[in-house]
């Protein structure tokens, strides 16, 4: 009999596996990387798992272009892609490749370093919750098309190997991904049927052996529970099944064991930090997660197996630490009541880098901290003498003897806490310092659990946020600014207000770059290449980048700030980025996120800017903060009342600290008005007032400027009388800080104003601008009080308001809160100050009138006789100005045309009561004086 030749075997020069024993991840990572390389040969790794097996046959082997290894040609193949793993032993079914010279191999894959790891040309390794997602982002990003199978098989990756996003491992990549997927046709119903797996009668006596069979084992102090089951064949999902054990029990760490067919199974899950499941099961030839882990074991019994992994288990497992066995004792600590100087003295003479502050001598009651650095600036500021409870870090998070090596490192490396004290019975016994806890890490760095690593702290990219909440115009701008700055070989950053604003979604276009390099010259370039132009600031190291459109673009050198006295301006250095947000004012606005191609999105979070924002608390990021730039206070109510935080239990005591040693006489009027400027732009400065009047702020700027009960009443009705002039919604707008700064600065007389002045540092010209409007406030009071007495006709009321800024106007009626002036001058706002006459000077001239003070004189008759509603026309307006240039007399013009109703008051939009008062005299002008028998006059002071 002869057989037919056997087919050639085919080129493949680009192939795409995963590693053997594939789960839904690792199938969807071969289909999404097939996306990514065009052409390639996907190869499928074969699985055990039922439901993953009977879905491939039925789905995938016609879906798409995949191949059995063995009808490849290996020598054929040059570029070797592998996904959801780095080692070669995991990949057994195309061994041969690797033999193949000047093989080229790509990796994408989400699980821990290994020894056995090849070498990779390109490398693509995230701690993400599947491999899926990392791949999903370059397809996100390059807006590659899929088809509704494809997403939903992509989509099934994503979702089993994050335990449909319920898995500590999940990522908000991995979120974005599947949202990403589910806009272009990613079935759930499809994946909730795969998902769904009912147990089979197999699989209900696999559990049953695991429960019967499990023991919980002491390993050097951290429970583990080993479970044993057996069967004659291969029994699908036995992850499934202790998944499910783990839960109904509620374990913390669990290692199943099944023998089935002629291997054993290794399943292995660790809710603790104590047990990395991902690096024993990689000892037994398998791998995974620190959290997640298994492996087939061939060739070995499963006592044999048993017996090994207990041996892995003590070798690897780490003892149980106590802090009595680290602490150092006894604790050299400081009273509270001691000088900034005396703990100088104890630190340099213990080589300490903190204290921990106790009261009284006997009692030893630990009640703070005083670090190093805080002392050491609070001494070159002259704070020598202060006692360090001014100071200290209060209600520092303690610990007892008792306590394990966990909360610790939380406390030293999550809240970078320095030192850590030690409290049994209400009494300092000893401490934990940071060389404490490093010695015992450096000796075993195991320890550290992944959520305190540094690295994993500021893994969040924010580059969806950025797309979500950004104008277009202003995401290319950043994407531009970072791919300049990795040609110039600089990191860029966008830090700040800007991306504190992004979390909160408020909206702010202000830009804000940080460049780790020549800030300078990177702002040159930037403004060569949009078009713009750019001026430097040499001293600060700063530059402003002018664009088309006045999109302004600040842009400083990476630097760390310090201060030569307190309220100084900032002496600055080259430093990093960490340096440069550690001298911002508070944790929240210490963020930054990377503009850089390779990690544009990426968040930068060194001080827990996020859990504060979460927290809603303003925090600063040292004690000496506001001694070092008190305007910080001001800022910190500014935010604080702006984003509804509440200012933190330290910072509130810092802050009261500041005032009361008069850290503000310092600064420089300048500073000082800048900031109490900001605060009256805000939506609600009278809030901010207060706020400043409780910390005896305002006093402390001057004593003219304390919120008493007077001044607090007329703001309320500043920002009654604005309100109302925004819902008008007509022009001009006015500068609302100018309207509260006059109330702020309401019942000052004249010189006492020139005291505020001089205070505030006012140049000349402001000093004068205001001066010469409150002069005109007032005397329009006073005309205004005189017209109403005389009953005087609505042109005279036009004319005495018509040169007074809107500013003035909206202040004189908060000042005088009565209804009557009120009304008159919200019908001056709304409704005379619109008036005009319709003719001109050309019609004077026509007339044969030469210019000169005449024209004033007659087209001011005109007007008048136009806003009384005695010449409402052109017609009638020239027939008045022909008579007034012939000189001939205009009364039967007027009484021809006043018909008695057209000199009543127009009707002008309602004003709100005045808030939180009660007119007892509402017929007397407030401040003004005797109620009848003469015109009023305002008091002096505005």
């Amino acid at each position: 009999m002869s057989f037919p030749p056997k087919p050639p075997l085919q080129q493949a020069p680009v192939i795409i596996t995963g590693h053997a024993n594939a789960d839904f991840d690792c199938l969807a990572a071969i289909i999404a990387a097939g996306k990514l390389y065009p052409g390639a040969t996907l190869i499928f790794p074969g699985s055990q798992e039922k439901n993953l097996r009977h879905f491939f046959i039925q789905s995938a082997t016609y879906l798409f272009n995949f191949k059995n290894f063995k009808d490849i040609d290996p020598e054929s193949v040059h570029t070797l892609i592998l996904v959801d793993t780095r080692q070669r032993s995991r990949v057994p079914h195309i061994e041969p490749v690797f033999a193949n010279e000047n093989l080229v191999i790509h990796c994408y894959d989400h699980h821990p370093d290994t020894d056995e790891d090849v070498p990779a040309a390109t490398s693509v390794v995230k701690p993400w919750g599947s491999t899926t997602a990392i791949l999903m982002e370059r397809i996100m990003a390059e807006d590659l098309p899929l088809t509704t199978d494809e997403a939903t098989i992509l989509g099934l990756g994503i979702y089993e190997d994050t335990g449909s996003f319920t898995f500590a491992s999940t990522t908000e990549h991995d979120l974005a991904a599947a949202a990403w997927l589910r806009s272009r046709g990613m079935d759930v119903g499809v994946i909730a049927d795969l998902m769904t797996r009912e147990l089979s009668s197999e699989q209900i006596t696999i559990m049953s052996q695991l429960i019967e069979s499990a023991q919980t084992h002491d390993i050097n102090g951290v429970e583990v529970v080993i479970a044993e089951a057996t069967s004659d064949q291969y029994i699908g999902d036995f992850a499934l099944l202790v998944h499910k054990f783990l839960d109904m029990e509620n374990l913390r760490v669990l290692f199943a064991i099944g023998l089935m067919n002629d291997r054993v199974h290794l399943v292995a899950r660790s809710r603790s930090p104590d047990v990395d499941v991902g690096r024993i099961c990689a000892s037994l030839g398998g791998g995974g997660h620190p959290y997640a882990a298994s492996a087939s074991i061939k060739n070995r019994t499963l006592t044999q197996v048993r017996e090994e992994l207990f041996g892995l288990l003590y070798s690897q497992v780490n003892p149980q630490i106590l802090v009595r066995q680290l602490m150092s004792k006894p604790a050299v600590s400081i009273e509270e009541t001691s000088t900034m100087r005396r703990a100088e003295e104890i630190m340099t003479r213990y080589g300490l880098k903190a204290l921990p502050v106790v009261v009284g001598k006997g009692n030893r009651r630990c009640v703070g901290v005083i670090e190093h650095d805080i002392m050491d600036k609070a001494i070159n500021h002259g704070l020598g003498d202060v006692p360090v409870s001014e100071y200290m870090i209060r209600d520092p998070a303690v610990v007892t003897p008792e306590t394990d090596l966990y909360p610790v490192m939380e406390i030293i490396l999550g809240r970078r806490q320095r030192l850590v004290p030690v409290v049994e019975n209400g009494r300092l016994t000893g401490v934990v310092t940071r060389t404490d806890l490093v010695n015992t890490l450096v000796k075993e760095p195991a320890r550290i659990p992944e959520s305190l690593l540094p690295e994993r702290k500021r893994d969040r990219n924010i580059g969806g946020l950025l797309r979500e909440r950004l104008p277009q115009a202003l995401l290319e701008l950043l994407r531009k600014a970072g791919t300049l700055g990795h040609t110039l070989g600089y990191g860029v950053y966008v830090v700040g207000g800007f991306v504190r604003d992004v979390l909160l979604k408020h909206p702010n276009f202000d830009v804000d770059l940080v460049v780790e390099g020549d800030g300078i010259a990177f702002a040159a370039a930037l403004a060569r290449e949009l078009g713009g132009r750019y001026k430097a600031h040499p001293k600060f190291k700063t530059a402003v980048v002018v664009l088309p459109g006045d999109q302004r673009v600040d842009v400083a050198t990476a630097r760390l700030e310090y201060y030569e006295y307190p309220a100084a301006l900032p002496t600055v250095e080259l430093s990093s980025i960490k340096m440069d947000l550690y001298r911002r004012d508070f944790t929240v606005n210490a963020l930054a996120v990377h503009l850089s191609p390779e990690r544009f999105g990426d968040l930068v979070d060194f001080f827990g800017a996020q859990r504060d924002i979460k927290d809603r608390v303003l925090r600063v990021l040292h004690s000496l903060s506001f001694v070092e730039d008190p305007t910080r206070i001001v800022r910190a109510i500014r935010f604080s009342e702006r984003f509804g935080f509440r200012i933190g239990g330290q910072t509130d005591r810092l802050i009261k600290n500041a005032v009361r040693h008069n850290f503000f006489h310092k600064l420089s009027g300048s500073r000082v008005f800048h900031e109490l400027r900001l605060i009256l732009e805000e939506k609600t400065p009278l809030a901010c007032l207060r706020r400043m009047q409780e910390y005896k702020l305002l006093p402390a700027i001057h004593p003219l400027l304390a919120l008493t009960p007077a001044r607090e009443a007329v703001l309320m009705e500043v920002e009654n009388v604005i309100n109302w002039y925004r819902l008008l919604y007509i022009e001009p707008a006015p500068q609302p800080w100018l309207v509260y700064f006059l109330a702020l600065c309401s019942g000052m007389d004249a010189q006492q104003f020139g005291v505020i002045g001089k205070r505030l540092n006012f140049s000349k010209r402001t000093a004068e601008d205001i001066s010469r409007l409150r002069a005109q406030i007032r005397d329009t009071a006073q005309g205004l009080f005189n017209w109403e007495y005389h009953k005087g006709p609505l042109s005279e009321l036009y004319f005495l308001l018509e040169h007074l800024p809107v500013e003035g106007a909206l202040f004189l009626m908060a000042r005088n809160p009565r209804e009557p002036l009120q009304k008159y001058v919200s019908l001056f706002l709304t409704t005379l100050r619109g008036k005009r006459v319709e003719i001109t000077g050309n019609d004077l001239k026509a007339l044969g009138i030469e210019p000169g003070p005449r024209y004033t004189a007659i087209l001011k008759q005109v007007t008048a006789a136009a806003v009384d509603g005695q010449a409402a026309c052109r017609a009638e307006q020239l027939e008045m100005l022909r008579r007034l240039a012939a000189g001939e007399s205009i009364a039967p013009l007027l009484s021809r045309n006043s018909g008695g109703e057209r000199c009543a008051l127009p009707a002008s939009p309602p004003f709100p009561p005045a808030a939180g008062r009660e007119d007892t005299e509402p017929d007397r002008p407030v401040d003004a004086g005797p109620a009848a028998g003469a015109p009023g006059k305002p008091q002096e002071g505005l």
